[in-house]
């Protein structure tokens, strides 16, 4: 199992201020609601409140543990590499495939930190998997746009 280390000690919410994204009073209210729905991630809080953007979480989290950030509009991905996938585990886990060099399988997640998901994806494919944060909306055009074209 993998286990991620942190580039800093702080929480997304943390960064988010510091960042300049969103104030503490915006950072309390987003964790009263996830308190009462405890099964969202704050991120996807800070979005649905409107505090933040996908895109903020992402480069948030690429701050936090050092993930790159990898915008998904502008990337090709070779066919050979979205089989390699099913696209009911992609859209499960709200990942992409995008690239397969040897045995090393490179990936885009929204949420990069979910380990049942990168250790469904070793167990299917047999490959290590390499982790890229992007937007949740990115990745699920990027399914619509490879798995339809198969």
């Amino acid at each position: 199992m993998k286990d991620f280390k942190r580039a800093t000690n702080k929480h997304l919410g943390e960064v988010l201020v510091e960042r300049g994204v969103i104030n503490h009073e915006q950072l309390d209210i987003a964790i009263q609601h996830k308190k009462k729905n405890p099964e969202l991630l704050l991120g996807e809080v800070l979005v649905d409140l409107k505090f933040a953007t996908e895109k903020d979480i992402a480069q948030a989290l690429t701050c936090q543990y050092g993930f790159p950030y990898l915008p998904l509009s502008s990337y090709e991905i070779d066919g050979e590499v979205v089989r390699s996938v099913p696209e009911n585990i992609c859209r499960q886990f709200c990942l992409v495939p995008i690239d397969k060099i040897g045995k090393s399988l490179t990936v885009a997640m929204s949420n990069p930190l979910n380990l049942q998901a990168l250790e469904d994806v070793e167990l299917i494919t047999g490959c290590s998997v390499q982790v890229f944060v992007s937007t949740a909306s990115d990745i699920k055009q990027s399914i619509d746009k490879y798995y339809r074209a198969q």
